[in-house]
């Protein structure tokens, strides 16, 4: 049987690109022919809304076939997977409640493995190539969720001033989650919202590249308004223009995750 790899995208600043690269990998890998599942752990439902309209997004939230509904009644997360119109790309979508998701969770036994346990018969039986989480900016139980019930972890970066702020914490708080699941690996920080023209994006290389036993992708995202353009028509960036530098960045980046996890 084969085994079902399980990323984690996770940063916790806000405006990292993290449901945009989740999404955008999630298509390109369905593309490649692999079967993908999508998991919004976001309450701003961010990925959700970047494959479904609005009024779907929120008629799921409304009805509790969402991922909210799955941790909470811990229940096997197979029962609230929504097929998206493409081949090979499933999803189970988040919802506003998630903003209570830490409350929840604060006086559940073993509250750390809740969405791993949900997630086991998913990947137990070998349906997805691939489970891809888009986390919330935070650092809390919930996250430590996501991340104990993944294989490896890449966070995404915004090229700016600000986009390495607080990314320490992040490190310190994947070796805290390893302590738990010794088999999450850190795949990679995946560089986004690039203007090379700008030094932010030199400054941003730099710091990573001096960063020991961190990979840096070899592929980035640059600025590029036909991302904006797809969120909001609810498409992926190559179904929204295939044309588009972003959706040649964003095949590139694919193929290097494929790679690294294939090594």
């Amino acid at each position: 049987m084969k085994k079902t790899i399980s990323i984690c995208f996770a940063n916790n600043k806000g405006g990292s690109g993290k449901s945009t690269t989740c999404c955008n990998i999630g298509y390109e890998l369905s593309k490649m022919g692999y079967k993908v599942l999508l998991i919004d752990g976001d309450m701003q439902m961010n990925l959700s809304l970047s494959l479904f309209g609005e009024d779907d997004v929120l008629q799921s939230a409304q009805s509790g076939n969402n991922i909210y509904t799955a941790v909470t009644q811990q229940s096997d997360v197979s029962d609230y997977i929504t097929p998206t119109k493409y081949d090979g790309l499933d999803m189970v979508l988040s919802s506003s409640l998630m903003s209570n998701i830490e409350f929840d969770l604060f006086s559940k036994w073993q509250r750390e493995l809740i969405l791993k346990n949900c997630l086991k018969n998913v990947k137990d039986s070998g349906k997805y190539d691939f489970i891809l989480m888009d986390a919330p900016p935070t650092l809390g139980g919930w996250v430590m969720n996501m991340l104990c019930a993944a294989d490896y972890l890449v966070i995404p970066v915004e090229a700016s001033p600000w986009g390495l702020f607080g990314l320490a914490n992040m490190f310190e708080f994947f070796g805290t989650v390893q302590g738990i699941n010794p088999d999450l690996q850190l795949l990679g920080v995946a560089i986004t919202k690039v203007d090379t023209r700008k030094n932010y994006f030199k400054q941003t290389v730099e710091a990573l590249s001096s960063t020991d036993g961190v990979y840096m992708f070899q592929n980035y995202i640059r600025t590029d308004s036909s991302i904006e353009w797809a969120q909001d028509a609810s498409l992926p960036v190559a179904v929204f223009k295939p044309s588009a530098r972003s959706a040649k960045e964003y095949k590139a980046l694919t193929e290097e995750v494929v790679s690294l996890v294939n090594r």
